[in-house]
């Protein structure tokens, strides 16, 4: 649907690895930060969203962190990685 594809990983002590769909869904869909942009984001599968070129990558972390912290950090802090996949891999 989107432009971009970006990939979203948890960093954590045992190393990276893919965020839950569950995760991504529930930011996407009840994201109250206020900005416009984040309203084109859709996840479409476990460590994978689709973006328009709107979205600032740095900016989404940032409140995707704030938010999973919230959310699911169980008193822990989330810390992602979001990279955008190019055509041909990577």
């Amino acid at each position: 649907m989107f432009a971009r594809k970006i990939r979203v990983e948890i960093v954590g002590p045992q190393g990276a690895h893919v965020c839950p769909m569950e995760w991504l869904d529930n930011f996407c869909m009840r994201s109250f930060t206020g900005r416009e942009a984040f309203d084109e984001t859709l996840p479409v599968a476990d460590g994978e969203l689709e973006v328009s070129f709107q979205v600032d990558i740095n900016a989404l972390r940032t409140d995707m962190e704030d938010w999973l912290t919230r959310k699911f950090g169980e008193g822990k802090p989330v810390k992602l990685t979001l990279a955008e996949v190019r055509k041909g891999g990577g």
